[in-house]
């Protein structure tokens, strides 16, 4: 069922907890349930997927809950990376020619893992959308289902109140998101610079771009701060 104007949603470790009670289903009822999610999953069929998680106690919200909180641990993970990135950068235009090759690798290294950070914040981002769109197209629906007008009014009244809390931190979400691609751009160019010309002409081009590096990280920084502000915001109005 989706959410009712007086059941209080439950925290973020609920999905844990649904999951919990596996051990208490039956064995074959188990194994049928294990090959549904699986079975979804292949087939893209999502509504297949809830059904068989609410058979396990896990709701809608449940989901969203923890999909914010790992997108949000995803923004701050990338954050710390970017910052990382920016200090290697720093550190880089500071060598002599004798540790050209060196620098490169680390760069490198900093600069492959940022994009795995910048992915993973894709994904978690994605993931919040498409079961957020699910759960207020529910909840839409089964305001339908109300006998007495008031509480359907009321019911209505949060769906909007929590909708526009969501699009708040889906939009930073998405600034957040946006934010890093000129960053990594710029920083893939440079470690492409320094791959083909370990030299000190390529040192001297790093300390030319390292003011625009660190203007746009630092714009990043901010994007990422704002976003994990509102995720932290959302989570808190889905638990009041």
């Amino acid at each position: 069922m989706g959410p009712t104007v007086n059941a209080a949603p439950r925290s973020g470790h609920a999905v844990s907890a649904g999951l919990g009670r596996v051990w208490n289903t039956p064995r074959y009822l188990l194994l049928l349930l294990v090959t549904c999610i699986a079975l979804a999953s292949l087939s893209g069929c999502q509504a297949a997927r809830y059904r068989a998680l609410e058979a396990m106690g896990v709701e809608k919200r449940d989901i969203l809950v923890s999909r914010v909180e790992r997108a949000r641990d995803a923004q701050d993970d990338a954050r710390d990376q970017f910052t990382s990135a920016l200090e290697r950068f720093r550190a880089t235009v500071e060598v002599d020619g004798g540790e050209l090759e060196e620098t490169y690798s680390r760069l490198s290294r900093e600069h492959d893992q940022s994009v795995r950070r910048a992915r993973a914040v894709s994904d978690r981002i994605n993931a919040v959308e498409s079961v957020a769109t699910d759960l207020f197209k529910e909840w839409e629906q089964e305001i339908d289902l109300y006998s007495d007008p008031g509480l359907a009014a009321r019911s209505r009244d949060i769906l909007r109140d929590t909708r526009s809390n969501y699009g708040r931190m889906l939009t930073a979400m998405r600034r957040a998101e946006a934010s890093m691609e000129p960053v990594l751009a710029v920083f893939q160019d440079q470690v492409l610079f320094l791959k083909h010309n370990l030299n000190a002409i390529a040192i001297a081009s790093l300390r030319q771009e390292l003011a625009g590096i660190e203007q746009a990280t630092a714009a990043l920084l901010e994007d990422m701060e704002v976003a994990i502000q509102q995720a932290d915001a959302f989570l808190t109005t889905l638990s009041s």
